[in-house]
């Protein structure tokens, strides 16, 4: 297996679970030594993607600072892709929206590009994917923070607070039912919080491994939105107004 793909297992692994031991590892990441394992948690640590903990415990180093773009951009991805492609779909011809700063969220943008809809962001990531898109673009303007891609503070505050959108499509770092929907940031949720307050439709795309997690600001309530996922839970199932994004259907060439 290459380092890559194992690294991204392990990110996985430890995201899904918070603190992840050395022995659990072992045995998810298929066919890979002991000391292979010991030398991916020795990169992925220098990269400063993860913390190393005393008695062999392993964690996504995040304290109360948001997980750098580079790093969660490896997680997840096929469960992010699910979730983006359905939310696209939601989109109709002529619709004004808002996409968010987060990586599941800037996934929506390849299923975008041939619509005829205006598109406000505070996602830096978008910009390069311009050239060959139908639709329109805004990007906000404010403080940007280069490790999540994003841009927030005043500035855009008062920008958003004088636009309304049909649908907006937010990240978040966690939700559950007493913080509701929370991210690392202050300026982050203060953003995410006039977006919603100025659309028709507020949808929060978040993967399973967001599911009853807890992080520094709430941003709104569970009932407040809509949340896109890849599998529901006992909090979605008695809180809030979710889907569940559909699995792609398998390709003709690929084996079941």
């Amino acid at each position: 297996m290459i380092p890559y793909v194992r690294r991204k297992q392990i990110l996985e692994e430890v995201e899904k679970k918070d603190i992840v031991y050395l022995d659990e590892l072992v045995l998810t990441v298929k066919n890979t030594s002991l000391s292979t394992i010991r030398r991916d948690l020795r990169t992925l640590a220098e990269e400063g993607q993860i913390e190393l903990l005393r008695g062999g415990g392993v964690r996504i180093k995040e304290d109360a600072y948001e997980t750098p773009i580079e790093t969660k951009k490896m997680l997840n991805i096929e469960k992010k892709d699910q979730i983006a492609r359905f939310a696209a779909s939601l989109v109709n011809e002529g619709d004004v929206i808002y996409i968010d700063s987060g990586t599941t969220v800037f996934e929506m943008i390849k299923y975008l590009k041939h619509k005829n809809v205006k598109v406000v962001t505070s996602n830096t990531k978008v910009i390069a994917e311009l050239d060959d898109a139908l639709f329109s673009c805004i990007v906000l303007g404010g403080e940007i923070t280069k490790s999540i891609a994003s841009i927030a503070g005043p500035i855009t505050e008062t920008m958003l607070e004088s636009m309304f959108f049909d649908k907006a499509f937010l990240g978040a770092s966690g939700y559950s039912l007493k913080s509701g929907i929370n991210t690392h940031d202050l300026k982050e949720s203060k953003k995410k919080g006039i977006v919603k307050n100025n659309s028709t439709d507020t949808y929060v795309l978040a993967d399973s491994s967001k599911a009853d997690r807890t992080t520094f600001c709430r941003a709104f309530g569970l009932e407040e939105c809509i949340i896109i996922t890849d599998q529901s839970n006992e909090i979605l199932e008695n809180n809030a107004k979710y889907f569940v994004a559909p699995e792609p259907l398998m390709d003709h060439n690929q084996k079941a």
